[in-house]
């Protein structure tokens, strides 16, 4: 499998409503943190995470981290 892009090397931190998002695992997408389809063709599928109440969530960019989709600040050592 490829390795995936580094979209930002730093998380992106967003005030999430309830429901499903869909975080891009590839880094390829143009709606960071969110996918928008660019995996296609890859070995890359986004990773669906439901938000079950309001709150602030910190996403991961840097697509390395061990905790996936959320920063665990790996990005730090890339």
């Amino acid at each position: 499998m490829d390795e995936p892009v580094i979209a930002h090397k730093g998380p992106a931190v967003r005030e999430e409503e309830p429901g499903y998002r869909f975080w891009c695992s590839c880094g390829r997408s143009k709606k960071q943190p969110y996918c928008d389809s660019s995996h296609k063709g890859t070995g890359f599928s986004p990773v669906k995470v439901h938000i079950t109440e309001k709150k602030t969530v910190t996403w991961c960019q840097c697509k390395h981290s061990k905790n996936k989709p959320f920063c665990d600040e790996t990005h730090k050592s890339l």
